[in-house]
């Protein structure tokens, strides 16, 4: 027999077979229960309430009279001279004998609840209690910033997630950038309008940012704000709703907080491995998209359907962008580096001394020499570091080739990838076939390939090169550009003679020379028939040859 599901069904079933003439002894033994439960499902079919057991008490019950007393006399004492959880303790010590009995912690539990319960029961306090909001379809946003930990290139780093939420439907779109400065802040609304297809037409709540807030004005919502972002706001037709500082702000725009830790919980949880902030934002668009289709809370519609309702009532974005980056005008250091929010950055060598312009922007920053961009870095995250470009300073590197091997470019450029095994390689044949300095010169002429020619071709051909035993910057040239003719423009099997060779790298390790074959080898393997036709004979060679031994010389002397 089946046991029944719910008290309720168990005194239904007695009850049941009560009426069909069942003794109270057969019925215990039918439902496996006792007399009391018997008798009680016969006196009503509704089970009663199990008594709740007495609550436990507290060493601190014998002395809650005496606190909330002292608590209520502070209610008219200068507020400078209230009451503290420890001075409560000591007195309760000192004048009550409570030494052995209560703990400083029991006390400052008590006193931290107590005395604002106090506070509302005099009405001196409004009680903590929340009023429901109603958003209007395209008029009220939310915008804030959270810290997410992610994987970018191996190493844990802390970036910003940007996030402006619609509070009618819940649309939210999100950004991650390298810091939570002023370029990420305008980058974020800029992204988040494009995507919107609009610009909420009443206002956005913003907690005190710096990017946003230069000074709080007393304890009023009055705010100083920074002149670019005043700009932002008239560009857009921004109208910013200033929420108070601390927990309370936080209350006045819950959405947007509830949605930060959403997201992350759902989309970064485990923490996402990527190569590039680019990268990690192309996911983060798409996350975006699907959440259209979820529901939040117990709505009947998802946020797609409500969104669309909300979409047509938007502002119009403005024709003309606005920039959100940042310009600098620094002079490049005799290390060909520019500084730029305490961090440097390398540009070509032929700048130093020069005033070169900088673009800022949320996650890269661009250098230009008059309006032609000279170099383009990803963004820092950590104050006093470097960035520096090999490609740089390979023009002063020719004429100081001992400098190369203990250069900051160049090892990074090893952790980044882009100076692989296979360089070191031929750079260690070249300097033992050469000498150090010519070799580490032909070196440097073959790191300049890489200006013209793709990374994996002229990685290509320095294997090539090697394999062959060519250790000059020509023959790795002409290896590459072979590579690269047999990649691009080949046939057929040349096609998946080169794809074959990439999957191998890729399955091979990055300490590993790739196997990468000459022209020659890729023809062999293409299994080309054997050549049999005879070989070309020289019998009428010879013949001619013997003529022409037997024929005296013209003007030979008798």
């Amino acid at each position: 027999m089946t046991q029944p599901r719910s008290r309720v069904d168990l005194y239904a079933a007695i009850r049941r077979d009560a009426r069909s003439g069942m003794s109270n002894r057969a019925l215990q033994r039918k439902h496996g229960v006792g007399f009391r439960t018997v008798t009680a499902a016969l006196e009503s079919a509704w089970p009663k309430e199990r008594k709740q057991p007495p609550k436990r008490g507290s060493r601190l019950d014998a002395y809650r009279v005496v606190i909330d007393d002292w608590l209520r006399s502070d209610l008219d004492a200068p507020r400078k001279q209230r009451h503290t959880a420890k001075r409560i303790f000591d007195r309760l010590l000192d004048e009550h004998d409570g030494a052995g009995v209560v703990s400083y912690w029991m006390v400052r539990e008590y006193v931290a609840t107590r005395r604002r319960e106090i506070r509302v029961e005099v009405g001196r306090e409004p009680a903590n209690a929340f009023i429901p909001q109603e958003h209007l379809p395209g008029r009220e946003a939310e915008v804030d910033f959270g810290d997410v930990a992610i994987r970018l290139r191996g190493e844990l780093v802390t970036c910003a997630l940007f996030s402006l939420r619609l509070s009618y439907s819940g649309k939210a779109v999100h950004r991650l950038s390298a810091s939570a400065g002023q370029e990420a802040f305008f980058e974020g609304h800029v992204h988040a309008f494009n995507v919107l297809g609009g610009v909420p037409t009443g206002k956005i709540r913003y907690d005190n940012l710096k990017a946003a807030v230069a000074s709080v004005i007393g304890f009023s919502r009055q705010r100083v704000e920074a002149d670019r972002w005043t700009a932002v706001r008239s560009h857009y037709g921004i109208e910013a709703f200033y929420c108070q500082p601390g927990i309370q702000g936080a209350h006045e725009k819950g959405g947007v907080e509830g949605q930060i830790g959403w997201f992350r919980r759902n989309h970064l949880v485990p923490i996402p491995e990527v190569d590039s902030l680019a990268e990690l934002n192309a996911m983060v668009d798409a996350w975006d998209e699907a959440d259209d289709a979820r529901r939040i809370g117990s709505r009947a519609r998802t946020v797609g359907e409500h969104f669309a309702t909300e979409q047509p009532l938007l502002a119009p974005l403005p024709t003309e962008p606005f920039e959100t980056g940042r310009w600098f005008t620094p002079r490049v250091d005799r290390y060909a580096q520019v500084t730029v929010r305490m961090n440097k950055y390398s540009v070509p060598a032929r700048m130093v001394g020069r005033q070169a312009r900088v673009l800022l922007n949320a996650s890269d920053l661009v250098v230009f020499d008059g309006r032609t961009e000279i170099a383009r870095h990803e963004r820092l995250m950590t104050k006093g570091s470097t960035r520096v470009d090999l490609d740089h300073y390979l023009e002063v590197l020719l004429r100081k080739p001992g400098a190369l091997p203990g250069a900051k470019a160049l090892e990074q450029a090893r952790a980044s990838g882009r100076f692989t095994p296979v360089h070191d390689a031929w750079w260690a044949a070249a300097c033992k076939a050469h000498g150090d300095a010519d070799g580490t010169r032909a070196l440097i002429e073959v790191l300049m390939l890489h200006r013209h020619l793709p990374h994996d071709h002229v990685v290509a051909g320095l294997a090539t090169a090697l394999r062959a035993g060519a250790l000059t910057a020509d023959a790795v040239a002409l290896e590459a550009r072979k590579y690269n003719d047999t990649a691009d423009g080949g046939a057929d099997d040349t096609t998946a003679d080169h794809q074959s060779l990439m999957s191998g790298d890729r399955a091979r390790g990055a300490g590993e020379i790739p196997a990468v074959r000459s022209l020659t080898e890729r023809r062999l393997r293409a299994h080309i028939p054997a050549d049999t036709r005879p070989l070309p004979s020289v019998e009428k060679y010879d013949q001619l040859l013997a003529s022409r031994r037997d024929t005296p010389n013209e003007g030979a002397a008798p």
